[in-house]
């Protein structure tokens, strides 16, 4: 398949697949007579694979790692779950960190009348103050 139509199956943008082929995420694509890349369906494959990984958060070094582990079937998974279980820590400190926020936020935005004088606004006096 041309690089239109494993883009299309994928579901991502023709460019991300001119990337991920740039940091080594998917093979350098065989070309055909006329010069166009030819995709197999194990590329389409490892393009979903990546895919599904950016949406669990994983960084594409990460990407990069949990792709080599799984072309050496024999390995152990240890190595995918440690990198799995890392990933999950660092997700739960973001969402520790947007609670805190949102918490911070809230309490601005319920003490904050909505009308009156900018100088009276208590979102503006917190974003203002001098301690950090």
């Amino acid at each position: 398949m041309n690089i239109g139509q494993l883009a299309r199956e994928a579901g991502v943008p023709v460019d991300t697949v001119r990337y991920y082929e740039r940091q080594h995420l998917l093979p350098r694509a065989q070309r055909s007579a006329g010069g166009y890349r030819v995709f197999s369906d194990s590329d389409l494959t490892r393009l979903r694979f990546i895919r599904r990984a950016k949406a669990l958060g994983f960084t594409l070094e990460e990407i990069g790692e949990l792709l080599a582990l799984s072309d050496q079937r024999q390995q152990d998974v240890a190595k995918v779950r440690d990198t799995a279980v890392h990933r999950l820590q660092d997700i739960q400190q973001r969402i520790d960190e947007l609670q805190r926020m949102h918490g911070a936020l809230k309490q601005l935005v319920d003490a904050c009348p909505g009308h009156g004088d900018n100088a009276a606004c208590p979102i503006l006096g917190a974003l203002t103050e001098t301690r950090a």
